[in-house]
């Protein structure tokens, strides 16, 4: 019992020394940023600046794909009857097709109602009244079940309802939101090209700043590595300071997110308001807010960390 007694007290008494030890070089990380605004500062803003491009793409791109996912219900397909089917075999042709999975509404439109309708419209009440016989067909239109559009399916769907014998003709016209999807595509790539270039350059500004700071401290670490410091002991307060310049750059970038969201919400409600849409633009949220935060801290400390690991090992007491 009292051997496990003083084990338990060491291993107490090593839990406390290193929390001990953290805490000081959280403090002291802190202490050395705010002993040094100007310069600091001014790297936290372009770290800011940074991350902020990638994050302000991101929110455009799911604002973008809000918007276009309200436009994969206008596809439709549009089925124009042979002229001897008469009303009844329209509709239940109608019927039968809408068994189908990948049919999710269907709607008929009468050869009547079409003539009335195209009388309206046309003007050309007077012409269309000499006729003998009603010259258009029964028409039906087909909604697809996909959530997103999907052209091969379309595709398949348009083949397959085209060769039944009650078919005279098929339209749709879906190639504007495939180039939409395709679009989007591209820009997710060039999203991610830039936020990994972005990546690149806050590490490199993180890196130097540290390897800046490590040069300044130079006699320090050569003094305490003399006294038996351990390379661990003396990277802590570096590694400490990546911290402080992520989570302060990511702090900046979401106000800057936050700010642009906010000057373009009230063109963005009136530019909905004229297309009859209630659409608002989305910001950040707090999931990926969070994910902003820790995304820099992580830059941050990766940054910290290799410059640590590259040159606290060419510092050695003569």
């Amino acid at each position: 019992m009292l051997k496990i007694k003083t084990l338990n007290n060491q291993l107490n008494q090593l839990i406390k020394t290193w929390l001990a030890q953290h805490a000081q070089a959280f403090f002291f990380s802190l202490g050395q940023y705010v002993k040094n605004p100007v310069n600091n500062i001014l790297t936290t803003i372009v770290i800011g600046i940074s991350l902020a491009f990638p994050a302000g793409f991101y929110v455009f791109l799911s604002n973008a794909q809000i918007v276009s996912s309200g436009w994969d219900n206008a596809v439709e397909i549009n089925i124009f009857l042979e002229t001897t089917i008469d009303e009844q075999q329209a509709t239940d042709f109608a019927n039968q097709i809408s068994k189908r999975n990948d049919i999710a509404d269907i709607i008929v439109i009468k050869k009547d109602k079409a003539l009335a309708e195209y009388k309206k419209l046309s003007g050309f009440t007077d012409v269309l009244g000499v006729l003998d016989e009603n010259p258009f067909p029964n028409v039906i239109l087909v909604k697809p079940t996909y959530k997103y559009f999907d052209e091969s399916k379309t595709k398949r769907l348009v083949e397959e309802l085209r060769v039944m014998p009650e078919v005279d003709n098929i339209q749709y016209d879906g190639k504007w939101i495939n180039r939409l999807a395709k679009i989007i595509d591209i820009v997710k790539l060039v999203i991610f090209i830039l936020s990994t270039l972005l990546a690149i350059a806050v590490l490199l500004i993180v890196g130097n700043t540290i390897r800046l700071s490590i040069y300044s401290y130079r006699h320090e670490i050569e003094i305490t590595k003399l006294f038996g410091g351990t390379d661990s002991f003396i990277q802590r307060p570096f590694l400490y300071s990546g911290f402080w310049y992520g989570i302060f750059g990511g702090s900046i970038a979401w106000i800057l997110v936050s700010a642009s969201m906010q000057i373009l919400s009230g063109p963005v409600n009136n530019l909905s308001i004229l297309y009859a849409s209630n659409f608002q633009l989305m910001g950040l949220g707090l999931v990926n807010t969070l994910c902003l935060f820790g995304f820099a801290i992580l830059l941050g400390l990766l940054g910290s960390w290799i410059a640590v690991k590259r040159h606290l090992c060419s510092i050695e007491p003569n």
